[in-house]
């Protein structure tokens, strides 16, 4: 699952005419280099959900064999967006990725695929430590406990992937949510686990990141 229907208003005058998935790194649109580590990985099936100008994702990606889930008249935010793209993408548990970070080192997809466990983990985020964390200005989002078991906190920035099973989203009454909530389901379960990417990763949020992205990309360091 492909989270491609954002408004990308911290892009500015970038994202006035199309969407942030289509801002072009390296002579390459956002959502392209995504789609070459899901290609790498081929999974079953690929989605992508659309909501602000869909029509040109939607001719973008016409011939990628990539499903679109349109959300109209509102946006569903992460959780009520993977809901409503689940009659595409199926009952097994799923990779869900932002196209909005560029990625330099071992596919993510892969990598989370070898440590997926599905009867201790309910979710496997992948994260990076703020070493590794180009672009981002946060603290952080979680810590690695025990095991893997995440808990939450300053420390490893999630980088917007993991693997997760879909079954807790018809438990959520609201049509837009984000997946936090069922984040805190599983913490509270400890069913939350946390993977370390030891590449190099670049969070695109804003114009700035683009050249950022850019020189993590030509540089000779993994």
């Amino acid at each position: 699952m492909l989270f491609a229907a954002g408004f990308g208003t911290r892009m500015g005058a970038l994202t006035a005419t199309r969407p942030k998935p289509l801002i072009p790194v390296a002579g390459k649109p956002l959502i392209d280099h995504a789609l070459d580590l899901v290609n790498a990985y081929r999974p079953a099936r690929i989605v992508a959900n659309l909501h602000y100008l869909p029509e040109k994702l939607a001719d973008h990606l016409s011939t990628s064999g990539v499903a679109l889930s349109l959300e109209q008249p509102d946006i569903l935010e992460t959780g009520g967006g993977l809901r409503t793209a689940l009659p595409l993408l199926g009952p097994d548990p799923v990779f869900t990725m932002n196209t909005d970070a560029i990625w330099r080192g071992p596919n993510p997809l892969s990598l989370l695929a070898d440590l997926w466990n599905p009867e201790r983990m309910d979710a496997l985020l992948l994260c990076v430590p703020k070493t590794h964390a180009f672009g981002h200005t946060g603290a952080g989002d979680f810590l690695i406990g025990q095991g893997g078991r995440a808990t939450r906190g300053p420390g490893q920035v999630y980088t917007g992937l993991q693997i997760i099973k879909t079954d807790r989203l018809h438990t959520i009454p609201q049509p837009s949510f984000s997946l936090n909530l069922l984040w805190d389901q599983m913490l509270a379960e400890n069913s939350l686990y946390v993977a370390q990417y030891h590449g190099k990763w670049c969070d695109v949020g804003r114009p700035d990141s683009i050249d950022i992205a850019e020189d993590m990309l030509s540089s000779s360091d993994v």
